[in-house]
């Protein structure tokens, strides 16, 4: 069994208490290295970065990962980049930016759930930069993405045309491509559309805006499996910032709603 997991990164210095001078990616793989699975398994990391980024010397001779430089400087490029580095010997391909982790369980468990599904999203524990929790978060984050190879060859590369919400847009592609799709969440997690409707109304848009085929999967877990890290330099509070961020993702919010008739999940 081989995983690639795909990870663009800038290569920052982690803002993390008590971890001052590693590089977010460091936590990244440190993550996917603690993973519980018994399965017999091979993981390498596909990094997407910009063309003239330094590599530190460190994680350049790294046998595990594979840093792959883009055309253009952006994430999206990136991402691209390091996604046609995965041949046809690659059964799964996972995504997770390199501020976010997995928790030691979520492998095993994506795993399991890549029997009946042929992708599998993920609710996450949104936490600081003292990692205490914020929230949880039920967005279907790329963090959280898991799947066959040959799911991502049907729905296609990352477009382009994103800046924002790539991830919304992948979404749609996938919505509309029939694949059966499973959306992690813990164990007390609302199970029904209307009981996650009157309590966690992110988790309802999932299930009413992920497509036909979107089932929820609960594990036994109490936690999300997946820890995304809330911190200044992140995508998410550039938007929240307002400015230029914010009105470029209005306006890709509302290509979506004219192509889908609402914003994908």
């Amino acid at each position: 069994m081989k995983i690639a997991i795909i990870t663009p990164s800038r290569l920052h210095r982690s803002t993390l208490v008590g971890n001052a001078g590693e590089y977010f990616l460091e936590h990244a793989i440190q993550s996917i290295k603690a993973q519980q699975i018994e399965l017999k398994h091979t993981v390498h990391f596909f990094v997407g970065v910009d063309a003239d980024i330094e590599l530190p010397k460190h994680l350049a001779d790294r046998a595990d990962l594979t840093f792959v430089r883009s055309d253009r400087k952006g994430q999206i490029p990136a991402l691209n980049a390091a996604l046609r580095a995965v041949d046809a010997s690659w059964d799964y391909v996972g995504f997770l930016e390199d501020d976010d982790r997995w928790l030691p369980q979520y492998l095993d468990v994506a795993l399991r759930a890549l029997e009946d599904f042929d992708f599998v999203s993920s609710t996450q524990l949104e936490v600081d930069q003292a990692l205490q929790v914020v929230r949880i978060n039920d967005f279907p984050t790329p963090s959280g993405w898991l799947m066959r190879r040959r799911t991502f060859v049907q729905v296609g590369e990352i477009s382009p045309a994103s800046k924002w919400h790539y991830d919304n847009e992948w979404l749609g592609r996938l919505s509309r491509s029939g694949l059966r799709r499973g959306h992690l969440v813990e164990a007390t997690a609302p199970w029904t559309l209307q009981d996650a409707f009157q309590v966690r109304p992110w988790l309802a848009n999932v299930l009413r805006f992920g497509g036909p085929n979107v089932h929820l999967v609960r594990h036994n877990f109490v936690l999300p499996l997946v820890s995304r890290l809330v911190h200044p330099g992140s995508g998410t509070t550039h938007v929240g910032q307002g400015g230029t961020a914010k009105q470029e993702s209005e306006a890709e919010y509302q290509r979506l709603i004219d192509q889908y008739g609402h914003i994908p999940w």
